[in-house]
């Protein structure tokens, strides 16, 4: 089976969403988690979890587009949202390292995309 366009964007589309779930888990650790109460309205937690399984589920539908072996090294594209948006929204710092791997991880995907 070829892989369609439309479910290479619904991957892309699924990680970028679900990027912004382990963000919002960061947010939420900051939080004290020593009550029930505290851990009822940790919003970021929510929002994280929830996060996360809305990428899943558009991963889901995608797979009915194209070969699983083609799709899933998208997924690896979660890591470089992480690291840009912690960056924006974390204050985090880049190294040349990270930009290396950041670097690699779109070779490799582009690589297998090519191999199709």
């Amino acid at each position: 089976m070829a892989t369609q366009l439309w479910a290479i964007g619904l991957v892309i589309t699924a990680t970028l969403i679900g990027a912004f779930g382990p963000i919002l888990l960061k947010k939420a650790s900051a939080k004290k988690l020593s009550r029930i109460n505290s851990l009822a309205t940790n919003y970021p937690l929510f929002g994280g979890v929830a996060l996360y399984a809305i990428g899943t589920i558009l991963f889901i539908p995608a797979l009915k587009g194209g070969d699983l072996s083609v799709l899933y090294p998208f997924v690896a594209l979660t890591y470089i949202w992480v690291s840009l948006l912690s960056v924006k929204f974390l204050g985090e710092k880049m190294n040349k390292l990270k930009w290396f791997g950041i670097v690699f991880i779109i070779v490799g995907v582009t690589l297998i995309g090519i191999g199709s």
